[in-house]
C-alpha cells in the first residue's frame, strides 16, 4: 500500500508538498477552506478589473519558485529583468537609477550607487564601507538575528536619511518591515542571497498576468494529473493521533480524513491552533511569531501617467508602484497603477478616504502627468496578517518541517527556511516538508538555496 498523506492548505507550499508525495508514489488528498488554491497569492474580479491581493515579485536566485512555475506551465505569465534596474522616483527631483553591471558581484552595483543623487558623496561611500561588511556576516549568527536591521545600520556608519532612500528599499518588500523593525539576520540573508553573492541574483520577477491565471488554475490542472485528491472548501478542525496514524477531522464533522503523515501548510496563525492539542510548545512559539500587514491601492487613470512600469519611491509615501494595466484587461488609454505598501500598520488603520487624501497628491507629486488626468477608480484591499514578522528574535520561533510528533509535518514561510516571508520561502518549506513526510527525515534548507 502507498504511504497516505494528508496537506492542509493549498497555498504554495501546500501545491509543494502535494506534488512532490504524489511524486513519490503517495496516496495523497489535499484540503483548502477556500474555494481556491494559492493561498496569499491570489486574485480577483471587482467592478470589470483582475486584480491581484498584493505585488508578488520574485527574483532569479528564486530557483525553487521559478522551478514550480515551470511545473505549473505558467512561465509564460511571468517576465524576468535581463538585468536590476530599479527606477526611484522622488518628489520634484529627477528619477533615479539603481542598476547592476555585467562585473562579478559585489562590483556590479558599484557604478550605480556612487551615481545614486539620493545621497550625499560621503553617504555613498560609507554605504560602500556598510555593504562590504554585510558580505562577510553571517545570517546564520544568533547574535545577529537579536538585533534589528537599524541597528547594525547604525553601528556601520548610516543614518537615517540613507536608511530610508537606500536600506528600506530592499529591507521593505523583502521582509514586510522597516530596516529599524527587522531582523538584522534575515536582512543580511537577504542582501547577500539576492545582491551580494551573484551578480544576476537580484533580477526582478514580475507576474505578468492575474495570479489565479498562473498559480490557482494551473495547479488544479497540475495536481490532478499527478492523482492528487484535492477539495475545496474543507477546512481542517482538528488533528488526533490514532495509533501510529493521524486523523484530520472535519469543522462540519461530516468527514475525516486518516493518514501516515499530515502535512499543515496553513498561515502560522491558523497552524497553532491546529497543532496546539499535539504540540503546545510549538503553538505558543508561533503566536509569538506575530503578522505583518501589507496595503495595497488600486488607481486606475483615464490616460496614461506613468512611463515606469515598476518604481521604488523615496521620500515620499509611495513605496512601490506597478503598472498592472495590461494584466487587468485594461485597454491602453487609461493606466491601472498598484501602490504596494509593506509594514502598513498605519495605513491599515486608515479609512479609504484618509489613504486617498494622501496618496492620490503623493503620486502627482512623482508623476506630474497625474496631475491633470482623470482618477476614475481608487481602490484598497488589505492583507490583516500578510506575513510573519521577521523581528528580531525571529529565528528562534520558526519550527522546523519535523515535529515531536511522528507523522505530523509543518510547511509554509514561517518554518525554518532561512528565507524572509517569500514566493521561495514558501516553495522550499513544501519541498521540506514533503521530504520528511515521506521518509521522516529533512534535508537542511540551506542545501536548496540558489547557486
Amino acid at each position: 500500500m502507498s504511504r497516505r498523506v494528508v496537506v492542509i492548505g493549498g497555498g504554495l507550499a501546500g501545491i509543494v508538498c502535494a506534488l512532490d508525495c504524489a511524486d513519490a508514489g503517495a496516496d495523497v488528498t489535499l484540503v483548502e477552506v477556500r474555494p481556491r488554491l494559492g493561498g496569499a497569492a491570489y486574485s480577483f474580479e471587482r467592478d470589470d478589473l483582475s486584480i491581484d491581493n498584493g505585488q508578488h515579485v520574485f527574483l532569479r536566485c528564486c530557483i525553487a519558485y521559478r522551478a514550480l512555475l515551470a511545473r505549473l506551465g505558467s512561465v509564460g505569465s511571468v517576465r524576468l529583468q535581463a538585468r536590476l534596474e530599479i527606477p526611484v522616483l522622488s518628489p520634484g527631483r529627477e528619477p533615479a537609477l539603481l542598476r547592476r553591471t555585467s562585473w562579478p558581484a559585489p562590483f556590479h552595483l558599484a557604478g550605480s550607487l556612487l551615481r545614486y543623487r539620493r545621497l550625499t558623496l560621503r553617504q555613498r561611500l560609507r554605504v560602500a564601507r556598510a555593504t562590504l561588511a554585510l558580505s562577510r556576516a553571517d545570517p546564520h549568527a544568533r547574535a545577529l538575528d537579536e538585533i534589528s536591521f537599524g541597528e547594525w545600520l547604525a553601528r556601520h556608519g548610516q543614518d537615517r536619511q540613507t536608511v530610508a532612500a537606500l536600506w528600506d528599499l530592499i529591507a521593505l518588500p523583502s521582509l514586510n518591515l522597516r530596516a529599524d523593525q527587522a531582523s538584522a539576520a534575515l536582512c543580511a540573508f537577504v542582501f547577500k542571497t539576492g545582491l551580494l553573492e551573484r551578480a544576476d541574483a537580484g533580477d526582478i520577477g514580475f507576474h505578468e498576468h492575474p495570479l489565479s491565471d498562473t498559480i490557482d488554475m494551473p495547479a488544479r490542472h497540475a495536481l490532478a494529473a499527478a492523482g492528487v485528491d484535492v477539495r475545496l472548501g474543507w477546512r481542517a478542525e482538528k488533528i488526533e493521533r490514532l495509533g501510529s496514524q493521524l486523523r484530520v477531522r472535519r469543522d462540519d464533522a461530516t468527514d475525516e480524513l486518516d493518514a501516515e503523515a499530515v502535512i499543515v501548510a496553513v498561515p502560522h496563525a491558523r497552524a497553532a491552533s491546529l497543532v496546539e492539542p499535539l504540540l503546545p510548545s510549538t503553538a505558543a512559539a508561533l503566536r509569538r511569531l506575530a503578522s505583518s500587514p501589507i496595503v495595497n491601492l488600486h488607481l486606475v487613470y483615464d490616460r496614461p501617467v506613468s512611463p515606469w512600469r515598476f518604481a521604488a519611491g523615496a521620500h515620499t509615501p509611495v513605496q512601490y508602484l506597478f503598472d498592472r494595466t495590461a494584466a487587468a484587461g485594461l485597454p491602453s488609454g487609461c493606466q491601472y497603477l498598484a501602490v504596494s505598501l509593506s509594514g502598513a500598520e498605519r495605513e491599515m488603520r486608515m479609512s479609504p478616504d484618509e489613504l486617498r487624501a494622501v496618496y492620490v497628491p503623493a503620486l502627482s507629486q512623482l508623476l506630474p502627468r497625474a496631475r491633470v488626468a482623470k482618477l476614475e477608480r481608487f481602490m484598497v484591499t488589505r492583507e490583516h496578517a500578510a506575513t510573519f514578522r521577521g523581528g528580531p528574535g525571529t529565528a528562534g520561533l520558526r519550527p522546523g518541517a519535523v515535529t515531536d510528533v511522528p507523522g505530523l509535518v509543518l510547511a509554509g514561510t514561517w518554518t525554518d527556511t532561512g528565507w524572509p516571508a517569500t514566493l521561495e520561502g514558501a516553495v522550499l518549506s513544501g519541498h521540506a516538508a514533503a521530504r520528511a513526510a515521506l521518509s521522516g527525515r529533512v534535508t537542511p534548507v540551506g542545501a536548496l538555496v540558489a547557486r
